[in-house]
């Protein structure tokens, strides 16, 4: 019953964690209108978060002391290697091609528990991976403006894999005699993110101007300061808490296949908020990636091998394997 509750509530929290990064998009883009570069908008959305998540970072100090490691690869890959391969791919191919790219991130987890990790998948998982990945097809619409761009392909497959650093880094983080608090991973992943985004963004020309009038919500002025606290407190601050904890409550590739709700949340708000069309491929394949993603979350993990599993210094307990946690 207990690991039947803990993978209820990490199911919650992944779909959460899927709207509040879903919600980014409809926010970000009004003010990418009024006159914000893109970077510029991730810029103020990660360091925005990393200030608000100080106070923690400072009382989970020792984690700098326990897990360097972890925290600089949060940042590095986690942070800001997804947004800034995802928004250089951007200026190269077109935004649903980028998006499908990402979002192979679900297929490469399986390929990192499977062949990495040497544990066995089920099938659900995997038919949940290639339906959410078809679906996803259709939700973004990859056929439109397809061209071929080789770096540009190269960048946002360099973002999926970096979205498979977030899901296998969340789940690390829980293992060992001291697991890392998820808030202070989080908290000094934004930080070390920060820090690196302002030597790709460069923020000193950023047109400060722009936040402090107003931004096109659908036809709505919204103010623009206040788009961008739902951009930094919802999309990413929210966001990051509650993907982080439920990769520990699920695991990283029912997590992932979760995940890929995001592009159907963000599809369906721009509709309604932005009054962008919704074409009926578009709707087909939202629900085929629910289909996906609801196959794959109620797919029970196999059992783990007798014995350590590769790249493990204990072997996987029963609890562990009845709460679909991954050990790495």
């Amino acid at each position: 019953m207990h690991a039947s509750q803990g993978r209820s509530a990490g199911l919650g929290l992944a779909l959460a964690s899927a709207f509040a990064f879903g919600g980014s998009g409809v926010a970000a883009k009004p003010l990418i209108e009024a006159g914000l570069d893109p970077l510029h908008v991730v810029w103020l959305r990660v360091t925005g978060a990393a200030l608000v998540m100080l106070p923690l970072a400072w009382r989970h100090r020792d984690l700098l002391r326990r897990k360097p490691a972890l925290l600089a690869g949060f940042g590095l890959l986690a942070v800001a290697g997804v947004q800034a391969c995802y928004f250089a791919a951007l200026s190269r191919i077109p935004v649903g091609v980028a998006l499908l790219i990402e979002y192979l991130a679900p297929a490469l987890v399986l390929g990192w528990v499977r062949f990495v990790q040497r544990r066995p998948v089920t099938r659900a998982a995997a038919l949940g991976v290639i339906l959410a990945v078809g679906g996803l097809a259709c939700v973004v619409e990859v056929w439109s403006g397809l061209r071929f761009d080789a770096l540009g392909l190269l960048l946002a497959l360099g973002a999926a894999c970096c979205q498979v650093g977030y899901f296998v880094l969340s789940d690390q983080g829980s293992d060992g005699e001291e697991p890392a608090d998820p808030l202070g991973v989080i908290a000094y992943g934004l930080l070390v993110g920060a820090v690196v985004l302002t030597v790709v963004a460069r923020p000193w020309g950023m047109d400060r101007a722009v936040l402090a009038g107003t931004a096109d919500l659908g036809g709505t002025e919204a103010p623009a300061w206040l788009l961008l606290g739902w951009v930094v407190l919802v999309a990413t601050v929210i966001a990051y808490i509650a993907g982080v904890i439920s990769v520990r409550k699920l695991s990283p590739q029912v997590a992932g296949v979760v995940a890929c709700l995001e592009a159907v949340i963000a599809t369906v708000l721009a509709w309604v908020l932005l009054r962008e069309h919704l074409s009926a491929p578009q709707i087909v394949g939202g629900a085929v990636v629910l289909a996906g993603a609801f196959i794959a979350q109620s797919s029970a993990p196999k059992a783990a091998p007798d014995g350590p599993v590769a790249g493990s210094e204990r072997p996987v307990s029963g609890d562990e394997v009845a709460a679909g946690r991954t050990a790495t």
